[in-house]
């Protein structure tokens, strides 16, 4: 997806709706849905459909067009002979078959593997009415509907006048579209916009600006720095831990991002009911711990050449040296300084790192064929919190080869769990874990900035894809 595409999303959130809504507190809420009830094994689920929604037109929106709608997702999703899914293409890994029972009356029946409460966020996705689907512009039931648009110009909207809600306070919004973060930013500063949405580390300079209102929003870009544990030197845990308390996420975010970034310890989303807080004391920083590590697993600097080495088993001396790849980002080419930074800070603990640097393609293709020892990353993290997919033994995306039996069933039980209550205590788990096997690095979610000049929500979690959430119920 094109950086700049991200945010038309934020636009359709507007027009469209779904079942459930992930609210301040990353729990999912009612929207188009009223309730839900699971099967006592979690692999059916029934959803009330409410009863007072329409499309713009005035037509009754029902279940069947629920059930139309996700059936097409699947389908897409399923089809092997085609390349381009979808963005909502990993409903299928959650979801088999959907049915319309009634009207009002909607039941989802689970995968095999995803029995879960997890179910609850993959039913994210927008409703369409069952007979335009595969039109371009199919009408929703939000609470604005598109006027005008014209592709790589202007998206014009105003008030959906059958929304199901009370009618918004703002009655018309423009959307101006750009092709790059540049002109998005002149765009602003020349007073040709009110409002931007911007992942240019530039947009910093604003956040201490009278003339601005500037809200950070998180982005689903984990940032992580993977240890390959095939690799000799990486399978021990305490070389990884004395890694882990050597690397400063915190220095690396205000010298590199300039505080564009949500920290984080563990693939959880800090603040929100998924994070175990209570682990944090494994993630401090410790020069003198990250020594004593180094030591107690037989490194020293015996040649006083600033890297420690040790005598391996045929009687060579060995360096601990590290080899690191990167890739970067067409807009934002701030990744290598991180790297460099870390490049430094193991230094100082001995450790030599090499740094090279390649296209995402090649960063692919070594991530998969293990042709690394460290690298610097970013996972596009799913909406659903199961870090499953970077986690359990074997896993295509477990590219540091961490093996574990103890996290692959902590993982596989999470997917079972269909009670809230017996979720959270599984994440919490999983990220205990996490602390003491120490798999990977977790450094920060990226964040962007919504720079303003009028206040337009009050919702508490700004977030990708979902810019512009609360728009529709705010008043002036």
């Amino acid at each position: 997806m094109d950086p700049l595409e991200r945010d038309i999303l934020s636009v359709y959130n507007l027009v469209y709706e779904p079942l459930v809504r992930i609210d301040d507190k990353y729990k999912p809420s009612p929207c188009l849905a009223e309730n839900w009830s699971p099967s006592e094994d979690g692999r059916s689920w029934t959803f009330t459909i409410r009863s007072n929604v329409t499309f713009s037109d005035g037509s009754p929106m029902t279940a069947r067009d629920v059930a139309a709608t996700a059936n097409a997702i699947l389908e897409r999703a399923n089809d092997e002979s085609s390349s381009s899914k979808g963005f909502y293409s990993n409903l299928h890994y959650f979801v088999s078959k959907v049915s319309a029972t009634g009207d009002h009356t909607l039941v989802v029946r689970t995968t095999s593997s995803r029995s879960y409460y997890g179910l609850l966020y993959a039913m994210t996705f927008p409703v369409l009415p069952a007979d335009e689907i595969d039109k371009d512009d199919p009408m929703g039931t939000g609470p604005y509907i598109i006027t005008d648009f014209t592709p790589g110009g202007y998206i014009s909207m105003e008030v959906n006048p059958n929304w199901w809600k009370t009618r918004p306070s703002v009655e018309q919004i423009t959307f101006v579209c750009h092709d790059t973060q540049r002109a998005v930013m002149e765009s602003y500063e020349f007073g040709r916009v009110n409002t931007i949405f911007t992942r240019s580390i530039a947009a910093a300079q604003y956040k201490s600006g009278s003339a601005s209102l500037a809200m950070d929003y998180r982005s689903n870009q984990l940032e992580c720095l993977l240890m390959n544990q095939s690799y000799a030197k990486l399978a021990s845990e305490n070389v990884r831990k004395a890694i882990r308390y050597v690397v400063d996420p915190d220095y690396i975010a205000t010298s590199v991002y300039l505080g564009m970034v949500t920290r984080t310890d563990t693939p959880m989303i800090p603040g929100t009911w998924t994070y175990n807080d209570g682990i944090a004391g494994y993630f401090v920083r410790d020069l003198e711990k990250a020594r004593q590590l180094i030591l107690e697993d037989g490194w020293v600097d015996s040649d006083d050449d600033g890297v420690v080495d040790r005598v391996s088993e045929e009687g060579q001396k060995i360096d601990l040296t590290l080899r690191m790849i990167v890739y970067e980002e067409p807009d934002n080419d701030v990744r290598f300084q991180a790297a460099t930074i870390i490049q430094e800070e193991l230094a100082q603990i001995g450790i030599e790192v090499s740094i090279t640097t390649c296209t995402y393609t090649e960063a692919q293709q070594k991530l998969r064929d293990g042709n690394f020892h460290l690298a610097l990353v970013a996972f596009a993290q799913d909406v659903c919190p199961d870090p499953g997919y970077m986690l359990i033994s074997g896993n295509t995306y477990n590219y540091g080869r961490y093996k574990s039996q103890e996290m692959s069933d902590l993982c596989k039980k999470l997917r079972t769990c269909v009670a809230e209550s017996d979720y959270e205590q599984t994440l919490r788990d999983i990220q205990e874990l996490f602390a003491k096997d120490c798999p990977m690095i977790c450094l920060y979610f990226r964040d962007g900035a919504v720079l303003t000049r009028f206040m337009y929500t009050t919702v508490r979690d700004v977030r990708e894809y979902e810019l512009l959430r609360g728009i529709e119920s705010f008043r002036p």
